[in-house]
């Protein structure tokens, strides 16, 4: 299955003392459908709410716009005061891809909402961070140089003009900063020392930025115009301060991890560990403030278990708890997944792979038609993968197989993500039918409403006819992952390789007699026909490649 999309939106409103006010944002926000709520943070003395959602992009975008016209409603910047910066009503409102979504498709979420508020609301709108057009408009902290305060001024200069809205000032409004930007990791560390400046001077080595350079005197170098040299810190895309948290009673370097694809999580706690060490300080754990998506942390749990000397081919439950334990991230707070890791937070039920085996047994048994043969092939094709996964990984560390342990560990890695995508799949191809029988279910008794009935029930056949299309090719890509398991795997696992090639190869040829028996009813003739020949090419190609795998598997297995 294709991995969903999914959006981070971030707004901050300029409102954090009047409940009602921050109530009926939240609730135009969760109101549309496709989004979910996951946090609201006011602050008092800031006057600042903070709202984070997340959802597809389209259903993004229209959270972000209701909640701006909320918003418009409700906030009068006129009477606005609070210690954070702001210069409008919305002041900033970034998009953050978090799975399934590019950067640059992010930019063009961030730019069409950018867009709507602007034109709806009659309001000024900019454009930063990497949905920005000019390179001076790339910091959120030079656009709002000034405030709310500078904005008359400001407004009526051509270097100025908005992105999109009006190029005047909106007292009541003031003006919008929108843009896309990549997910910001808020990460403590901790140490076992209560000296803020020991923690400070590891924040200084680590960060970006760096420090000032000084001579043997102790003196800050300056260069020719008077500006003093910097030493440029460790880490890209990393801000760090030091301070001292009285609650945990210790001193933590707190870090902003701007990027975590250019610097990885793991990097910064090792990074961090290896300064410590230097000053003669222990690192005793880690916190995540907020949330943050899968992809570091699981990277973090590959990078253990190869320090292990183990195979980097975990499950995701595996890799997320190797990641815990190592960085000690539940040192000072309990680390929930289902809290912390924004697309665990954010995805839908799954009734069926959350059922007891003799659950799901017998909830197919029943006289229901889904769960039904789809949602079947999609188990066995992921069963057939985690069998790969396993033979890898008894191979990684084995002697005798020392050469093949990088190839093994890689297969490893591919076999879990096969095996999550079609467990994935198992309800899929259920929602997929229920979605179909909701269009049956549809009114007929005018010519309009057969017409919508029968719309819609040609699109439920497509997708009941698609989704278990997608699930025969992954289950195609099992039984590649088994053949490899078989060719080069732990020889004393070779018969698991053959039974996951068996299960996936069912998993393929059961998937494709759901595909065929939808296709009928569908009245378009190009789809059918694609459809068909897709299936019927996967459906040889799995008996080829089951074959060859069972082959080597007997092969192997008579001495």
């Amino acid at each position: 299955m294709s991995v969903r999309k999914l959006v981070e939106c971030v707004p901050n409103f300029s409102e954090g003392r009047n409940k009602t006010v921050i109530d009926a944002i939240a609730r135009s926000i969760s109101g549309i459908t496709g989004v979910k709520l996951l946090d609201v943070d006011p602050g008092t003395d800031t006057n600042r709410t903070v709202f984070t959602f997340v959802g597809d992009p389209e259903s993004v975008v229209e959270a972000a716009v209701a909640s701006a016209r909320t918003a418009f409603d409700l906030i009068d910047m006129t009477l606005h005061t609070g210690a954070h910066p702001r210069m409008g009503a919305m002041d900033v409102c970034p998009f953050v891809p978090v799975s399934g979504v590019t950067m640059e498709e992010c930019v063009e979420i961030s730019r069409k909402a950018a867009e709507r508020i602007a034109g709806e609301l009659a309001v000024p709108v900019y454009l930063y961070e990497k949905a920005a057009r000019t390179p001076r408009r790339t910091s959120l902290a030079d656009i709002r140089a000034g405030e709310y305060e500078a904005l008359p001024d400001k407004m009526g200069k051509p270097e100025w003009e908005p992105d999109y809205g009006p190029s005047a000032f909106i007292p009541r409004w003031g003006a919008t900063v929108v843009g896309a930007r990549e997910f910001l990791i808020a990460y403590n560390v901790n140490l076992n020392t209560r000296d803020r400046k020991l923690a400070n001077d590891i924040a200084l080595t680590i960060r970006e930025g760096g420090r000032s350079a000084r001579d043997v005197s102790g003196n800050v170098v300056k260069d020719e115009s008077g500006n003093p040299v910097k030493v440029p810190g460790l880490l890209s895309e990393v801000r760090a301060i030091g301070w001292y948290i009285d609650a945990y009673r210790c001193a933590q370097v707190s870090i902003n991890l701007i990027d975590y694809r250019t610097t990885p999580l793991h990097v910064v706690w090792e990074t961090v560990r290896r300064e410590a060490d230097r000053l003669g300080l222990v690192v005793t754990g880690s916190e995540i403030v907020g949330l943050l998506p899968l992809e570091p942390l699981a990277d973090a749990g590959r990078h253990f278990l190869k320090k292990m000397g183990k195979s980097e081919g975990g499950s995701e439950r595996e890799l997320i708890e190797v990641a815990v334990r190592s960085m000690g991230l539940d040192s000072v707070n309990d680390f929930d997944p289902e809290r912390k890791i924004v697309e665990y937070a954010a995805r839908e039920s799954a009734p069926l792979v959350s059922m007891k085996v003799a659950g799901f047994v017998d909830e197919v048994s029943r006289d229901s038609p889904a769960p039904g043969g789809g949602s079947v092939a999609a188990l066995a094709g992921s069963l057939g993968a985690a069998l790969a996964a396993m033979v890898a990984n008894l191979t990684v560390g084995k002697k005798g197989y020392e050469a093949a342990w990088p190839s093994m560990s890689e297969l490893a890695v591919r076999s879990q993500r096969i095996k999550e995508e079609l467990v994935r799949a198992v309800d899929e191809d259920t929602n997929a039918f229920n979605g179909l029988m909701e269009a049956m279910k549809l009114p007929k008794s005018s010519p309009e409403q057969r017409e919508a009935r029968d719309v819609a029930m040609q699109e439920g056949y497509k997708k009941a006819a698609a989704v278990p299309l997608e699930t025969a090719r992954i289950c195609l890509e099992a039984i590649s992952a088994c053949l490899v398991a078989a060719e080069k795997g732990n020889a004393n696992s070779a018969s698991d390789a053959g039974v996951g090639a068996l299960m996936a190869r069912a998993g393929v040829e059961g998937a494709i007699l759901n595909v065929l028996i939808n296709l009928g009813p569908i009245v378009d003739a190009a789809f059918k026909t694609d459809c068909a020949a897709r299936a019927e090419a996967m459906a040889g190609e799995a008996r080829l490649l089951c074959e060859r795998t069972v082959g080597i598997v007997r092969s192997s297995l008579v001495r």
